[in-house]
């Protein structure tokens, strides 16, 4: 039987990169077409089974997201809240969570990040998974190099390398069985005084409990006025376009300097 999967959304950081915007709010709660960023990892930790759910930001806005979230009752699920008082790095905020995550295993969210993909989690049962999309600019990413002639055995992860060995972008969804806080007991803070989520993963890999899944779909990390823009687009190109036909997602990559990528969609001819 498997092991309950509680989830977590990180929310946390000043989001410099969209000042002025981000001066008197949280960046997640900046509108994506019509709805508060922080709805949509909301909604992809739903459909990926999490039903009790915690969110991690920082003193300053946490009241806002409080205010406009409660109890969770309203979309069908039980949130609770967590203060990260100064900034850290992703894998700190994560192990915040660690008695509300218990023996169970987690599927972590950032709260900037949109997907278009439906996420299955029928055949984890334990390690460690991370979600892969091909990108133009892997330099700018954490990037995952693959086993050759592995459809998915993770061998390594470098965090913006300058010689990328792939150009597989490891996004901001990740699951792990909850040994994933003795691994972050063991983290040393990087250049930037943070413990890097990074460090997390390859602990994972090198002991051989890391697999990863291709996304199909688009995929925004909304954190930058052209992302934020791109993310709203695609939202709204999906929700007010009107066809006879089935929805075709195509293979077609596009993407931008701002970190978005994916297939897109099309609709068959009547």
């Amino acid at each position: 039987m498997a092991k309950r999967l509680k989830g977590v959304i990180l929310a946390g950081g000043t989001g410099s990169r969209l000042f002025p915007l981000t001066k008197v709010t949280n960046k997640h709660l900046l509108p994506v077409y019509d709805k508060p960023m922080i709805f949509y990892p909301l909604e992809t930790l739903k459909k990926m089974g999490c039903k009790d759910i915690m969110i991690v930001s920082g003193r300053e806005h946490c009241g806002d997201i409080l205010n406009l979230l409660g109890s969770g009752r309203d979309m069908g699920l039980k949130l609770s809240y967590e203060i990260q008082d100064d900034a850290g790095g992703i894998a700190h905020a994560l192990s915040l969570t660690e008695r509300f995550v218990g023996v169970s295993n987690v599927a972590v969210c950032l709260g900037d990040n949109i997907f278009d993909d439906e996420i299955s989690l029928e055949d984890f049962d334990g390690g460690a998974r991370i979600f892969l999309k091909s990108v133009p600019d892997p330099q700018r990413f954490g990037v995952a190099q693959l086993e050759e002639d592995s459809e998915c055995k993770v061998i390594s992860i470098v965090e913006k390398p300058k010689h990328p060995k792939s150009n597989l972008c490891v996004t901001g969804l990740y699951v792990y069985d909850s040994n994933v806080f003795n691994y972050i007991k063991n983290l040393t803070a990087s250049d930037r005084g943070e413990l890097e989520i990074t460090d997390v993963n390859n602990f994972y890999v090198r002991d051989g409990l890391m697999t990863c899944q291709m996304l199909e779909s688009w995929w925004s990390d909304a954190g930058t006025f052209d992302s934020l823009l791109k993310a709203s687009s695609l939202v709204a190109k999906q929700k007010l376009c009107v066809c006879d036909g089935p929805v075709v997602k195509t293979e077609t990559t596009y993407a931008s300097a701002s970190g978005e990528y994916g297939g897109e969609i099309k609709h068959s001819e009547k």
